[in-house]
This record gives structure tokens, C-alpha cells and sequence, in this order.
């Protein structure tokens, strides 16, 4: 099985695959569908408003007080977890965290990852990484296994192969897994793909998961799952690699608790998911189970930039919950892999340009309509449309102009020629007799305005200026 990502794309070719998307009515039918009963689903969890509200008011607090706190809770976390014998590990990039886990494989001698769900290990291409030094990673949650199998990237953060249609998973089964006649029977591709990984966790080397939550009083990795795959990746191997993002972290277990009755009922509209894993450490003596050596990979890769700005720093409240891509009126008809991003969708487009800097994503920060519904289902009220705006200024900015809290890519969509139109009609609109005059003669010429004009015309009629102004007009109505 391929773990190169075939499908990968830079975020930077955004506009012509999300043209692509938009052209394609199988895609837009599945995605308008998934979303729909998605949206649906959480409502059904939420019926008592004040209940939702008061939720996320606490949760909004939580992720509020571990960011303000940040730095002094990692210090907490790492001491509690080495006392427990896990070993911790700090990556500045993605980079450092794959050298970090190649070096743990290697000294293992390992040549087998069975892998839990990981969005941070999507995010530094970890599986594509150790392929290439000799290193199998294999994905035992469902979605990710298929997304596998198919030798693409996750197109949602919660479940990974929501583009895949049972037909589509049917014919992948039938063509990898051996003794597996095509079927559209959703148990039967389930219970095939189980059994096909089963022995994948008693061969594997090591298990490799994320984190959900990190408790720092405490010392503990908090893992939510469905399938038992997280379960068994992070106890059957002798040794465990968890990865997670350096804002995952809280003060304390008990601020987890309700952290994770949003997590749930957000993502897929469950009262509660099946599993909690509590990881506390490696296997102690007299316990039959369990790994005998424990590592967390904790990950920065452009997160210290965007806590190092208040207004930014809300993003990294993110629980990953994936509500506002499922009301997200873009995501829901163009899809996650147009994105060419880890995290598509609105938390995507708010976190990529601190990943990948604006560079290359300036042009997702634009994959809005501002409607707000992002903002209004996130769980920990995330304001992800003013967030958009501030990285479209940011983008916009001059490279050179000197701020407090320079963003990586900042200017990247800088215009001298945009900048000195909107110089000009600031300026005409502040005087009222140049604005005045400005006005007279775009009435009287407006027969010489462009058919073309830059990117409105591609979807639109052309700007042109009414015969008779609306100041005209009600002097005309004053004088009669």
C-alpha cells in the first residue's frame, strides 16, 4: 500500500481546484449531502439553547485560560510526564518531528507503524516521510486507512474519507485486500477492513497517536475515539509515539470533561464517543498491559506565531471538532482536498497561513463569504470571519511596513497599483468638492467605462455609473 501522497497539491493552486470542485455535480451532491446530515445530527444533540450557550461559554474559557497560561502549563505537562516515565520530545518544525520519530524507529530497529488517527502527523506528512527511510506506516482508523489505500489526503479532519462513496470503498477493498469480493454493504466494508488490520497491531513495531487533550496537574494524554483503533495502536506495541500540537494542553483533567461533550456532539452529533483513552505513562510493573515506553512529539510548526499575536491567538482554541467546515457554505461545495491543506475548510484557512505561512495560502483566507456560520457553530466561539479579515489585511499589507507581530508571507497579495486607487477615492471622498466633481464626471463619461475590469467581470456584468446620480436626482425631487 502507497502512502505517497498522490494527491498532494500546493495550497497556492487553490482557484483552479476549487473551479475543478465546483464543476464537478458527483462531488457537490456528496458533499451538500454528508453536510446536511451532519448539520442535522449536531442540532439533534443541542436542543436547549441556553444549555449550548453556557457549554460554550465555559469552553471558550478553558481554551482561553490554558493559552494565557501556556508556556508555564507545557513546562508542567513535560515535568509530570517524564516523573511518569514518558519521554518528551519539542519540535520547532515539521521537520524536527519527523527526524525525532525516525530516530526513535531506528533505534528500535523498527520497520512497522501502526498509526491512530493524527491529524499532526497528516500536517508533517510523517507517513510519506518514513516511507522513504525504509518505514511502513499503516492507518488503522477506517477513514484514514481508506484515504490510504486510495493514496490521498484526508478531505475532513473528522472523518477523513467523507468524499468516498460506498461503490468507490467497495472497489478499493476488492482491489487490496485479499479474498474481498466487491460490495456496497457498509458492516461487510467494515468488518473486512477490521479484519484486515487486526493483525497489523500485534505485527507493528511501534503504535504511533495524536492527542485530543493534554491535562498538565496531571501528566495526561487524553485520546477520543470510535473504533477501538486508538486503543489498541497506543497499548498493543511496545512502544507508543503520541504527537500532538503544542496548544492542545489544559490546566487541569477536569477542564477536559467538558472540552470533549462539545468535541463530540460538535464533530458527529454523538451524545458521546465510544472511547476515552487516558494515557499516564509506559506499562508499570505488575501491569499486563500496555506499552513499555511512552514518547510525546510536541509540535510548534508555526503555532508560536500565531500565539504571539492576541487577536490571532484565539485560532489556536481550536478543538478540532470540524462543526464550521460542515457549515461552511464553500466547504460544502468545493470539498477538502481543493484546499491543498491538512486543516481545510474555515479553521484551515485561519491556521494553514501560520503552518505554511501566506505565501502560499493567502488566496484560502479569501475562500469565505463571511456569512458568519463558522463562528456561530464553533464550540469555544472561535471568531474565525474577523480572524479571516485581519489575514486578508495581513496579505495585503506592505512587505515593508514594520508591525509588531510580522506574519510570515505578510504582503503577499500586496498591490502598489490597488493601494494607490484606494488612495485616491479615500482621499476624493474625504473633500466633498472633489468628491463632487469625481462625481459629475463619471455621470457624464460613464460611456467610456472598461468592459473589463480585472477579476469582477470573470462572474459579472461589468461596474458602469448611473446617467444621473442619487444626489441629482433628489435635488431634482426637492425642487419640484
Amino acid at each position: 500500500m502507497s502512502t505517497t501522497p498522490l494527491h498532494f497539491v500546493p495550497p497556492s493552486d487553490f482557484r483552479a481546484r476549487a473551479k475543478s470542485a465546483l464543476d464537478d455535480p458527483k462531488l457537490r451532491k456528496s458533499f451538500r449531502g454528508a453536510m446536511d446530515f451532519l448539520q442535522t445530527k449536531r442540532s439533534a444533540q443541542f436542543p436547549d439553547g441556553d444549555e449550548l450557550e453556557q457549554l460554550r461559554d465555559l469552553g471558550e474559557a478553558i481554551r482561553q485560560h490554558a493559552l494565557a497560561n501556556l508556556p508555564d502549563l507545557l513546562v508542567q505537562l513535560e515535568a509530570k510526564l517524564q516523573a511518569a516515565g514518558v519521554q518528551v520530545h519539542w519540535a520547532a518544525t515539521a521537520q524536527e518531528a519527523n527526524e525525532i520519530i525516525l530516530r526513535i524507529a531506528q533505534a528500535r530497529q523498527a520497520k512497522r507503524i501502526i498509526k491512530g488517527k493524527s491529524m499532526a502527523s497528516e500536517e508533517i506528512e510523517l507517513n510519506h516521510y518514513l516511507e522513504e527511510r525504509g518505514v511502513a506506516c499503516l492507518e488503522s482508523d477506517m477513514g484514514e486507512y481508506i484515504v490510504q489505500m486510495a493514496g490521498e489526503k484526508p478531505s475532513h479532519i473528522v472523518m477523513p474519507a467523507i468524499h468516498k462513496t460506498r461503490g468507490e470503498i467497495g472497489e478499493l477493498f476488492e482491489k487490496n485486500i485479499p479474498d474481498s469480493p466487491y460490495t456496497e454493504d457498509v458492516d461487510t466494508l467494515i468488518q473486512t477492513g477490521r479484519r484486515a488490520l487486526r493483525q497489523a497491531f500485534v505485527d507493528a513495531d511501534i503504535g504511533l497517536s495524536g492527542v485530543n487533550f493534554a491535562a498538565a496537574d496531571t501528566g495526561t494524554l487524553w485520546l477520543v475515539e470510535n473504533e477501538g483503533n486508538g486503543r489498541l495502536s497506543t497499548t498493543v506495541p511496545d512502544t507508543h509515539i503520541a504527537i500532538m500540537g503544542l496548544e492542545k494542553v489544559v490546566a487541569k483533567l477536569e477542564h477536559i470533561v467538558p472540552l470533549s461533550n462539545l468535541l463530540t456532539r460538535s464533530a458527529t452529533g454523538q451524545a458521546i464517543t465510544t472511547y476515552f483513552n487516558l494515557i499516564s505513562g509506559p506499562r508499570r510493573p505488575g501491569e499486563l498491559d500496555g506499552p513499555r515506553e511512552v514518547h510525546l512529539v510536541l509540535l510548534d510548526n508555526g503555532r508560536t506565531q500565531a500565539y504571539a499575536d492576541e487577536q490571532l491567538r484565539a485560532t489556536l482554541q481550536c478543538i478540532r471538532c470540524g462543526a464550521c467546515m460542515n457549515h461552511c457554505p464553500v466547504y460544502s461545495r468545493i470539498g477538502g482536498h481543493a484546499y491543498g491543506t491538512t486543516y481545510p475548510g474555515p479553521i484551515g484557512a485561519i491556521i494553514s497561513p501560520h503552518l505554511l505561512g501566506l505565501e502560499t495560502t493567502a488566496d484560502l483566507t479569501t475562500a469565505s463569504t463571511l456569512c458568519g456560520a463558522c463562528g456561530e457553530v464553533c464550540p469555544v466561539r472561535i471568531p474565525i470571519p474577523q480572524l479571516l479579515v485581519r489575514l486578508r489585511t495581513e496579505a495585503n499589507r506592505n512587505p515593508e511596513e514594520q508591525v509588531e507581530h510580522p506574519l510570515r508571507g505578510q504582503g503577499a497579495k500586496f498591490s502598489r497599483g490597488e493601494r494607490l486607487v484606494w488612495r485616491f477615492w479615500s482621499g476624493a471622498f474625504a473633500r466633498p468638492a472633489v468628491y463632487r466633481l469625481f462625481r459629475w464626471a463619471a455621470t457624464r463619461l460613464r460611456a467610456l467605462t472598461p468592459s473589463q475590469q480585472l477579476g469582477w467581470t470573470k462572474y459579472r456584468a461589468p461596474l458602469k455609473p448611473a446617467p444621473r446620480s442619487l444626489a441629482d436626482l433628489m435635488r431634482e425631487r426637492e425642487r419640484r
